[in-house]
């Protein structure tokens, strides 16, 4: 039995542990967040002990904690969790910056503990159904990826708008993007960016193109439009398409060159977060320090193109 501790009892926590429920030989055992009226409207709602304080949460009987905050404080509870001895499976994006990652990613390996970036998509049974595909009847070398996401429904107090914890549509919705391209298009060679504020003193829509190994990707991010959430993947005898919201995918179609359309169509349950949640703890089970998929360079190249996005676009965080 893994016994896993939530720091941050957020709306990412409850969809955490739809997740893990889901998950033979995983458990939630204890629980702290910074308000101390979220933590016991939590473990009231679906059990495990409600910690005081953070020390408290990492001197309980857990195996792994999963960092459910904002990004302004993923680094420090990364590390304060590694110092218990416990392994980690952090939301993204995983740190602020590469400059934060580095220790991290360090006192894991350090350490000797698994320390994995929550980016679920690659865990989801279309995606996983589509790359099996692909591997029998490709689409020939990939070249470009386009991909975004736009919602226009946030109220004016999400924290998706807030400076001062990490956020804006580059650190928010671009995670994903960014992961996509790499996955199909290899490491990231060149990025060209713009954004708009609106007001605000993060982006509240970003547009960014980049070069790789392979090929090119668009992406686009924000939150004063209402983007449709799907993804284009290009190879020189077809395309893919993986219908919104591809993060959460569920149906892709993919068209060949030739004229044949190939429909795959895999549903998802318990919310998504089951997949990777197993995932992580197959890896601790067979004292794997480093996800095959998630690995600690692909956490260092997503968050190189995130940055570069926001300082081409100006957006500067405290202490950058």
């Amino acid at each position: 039995m893994i016994k896993f501790g939530i720091i941050g009892c957020g709306r990412i926590s409850h969809r955490f542990v739809q997740g893990i429920r889901a998950v033979d030989g995983a458990e939630l055992t204890a629980a702290w967040s910074r308000r101390v009226e979220s933590v016991e409207q939590f473990v009231n709602q679906y059990g495990g002990k409600a910690c005081a304080s953070l020390d408290d949460l990492l001197s309980s009987d857990i195996d792994a904690v999963y960092i459910a905050t904002l990004p302004d404080s993923h680094a420090e509870y990364s590390i304060a969790a590694l110092n218990a001895g416990k392994h980690v499976l952090c939301e993204k994006p995983a740190t602020v910056n590469l400059a934060q990652l580095e220790p991290v990613l360090q006192l894991a390996k350090q350490k000797g503990l698994l320390f994995m970036e929550g980016m679920k998509p690659p865990f989801y049974p279309l995606y996983q159904k589509l790359k099996e595909y692909l591997q029998k009847n490709p689409i020939g070398t990939i070249g470009y990826v386009r991909a975004g996401s736009a919602v226009m429904d946030c109220p004016p107090e999400h924290p998706n708008y807030s400076y001062d914890l990490i956020d804006g549509g580059i650190m928010q919705i671009a995670p994903y993007e960014a992961f996509l391209a790499l996955d199909w298009l290899g490491p990231m060679t060149g990025l060209q960016a713009m954004g708009r504020f609106s007001g605000k003193q993060v982006d509240m829509f970003s547009i960014f193109q980049t070069q790789h190994d392979q090929g090119f990707a668009q992406l686009y991010c924000g939150f004063d439009m209402h983007g449709k959430g799907d993804a284009l993947i290009v190879g020189q005898l077809g395309h893919v398409t993986i219908h919104k919201n591809w993060w959460n995918p569920v149906k892709a179609t993919i068209e060949y060159l030739d004229g044949r359309i190939i429909e795959l169509d895999e549903p998802f349950t318990a919310g998504g977060l089951n997949y990777e949640i197993a995932h992580f703890c197959e890896l601790i089970r067979n004292k794997q320090t480093e996800s095959p998929i998630i690995t600690p360079e692909l956490s260092r190249q997503m968050i190189t193109m995130l940055e570069e996005a926001r300082m081409q676009i100006g957006l500067k965080f405290k202490g950058e």
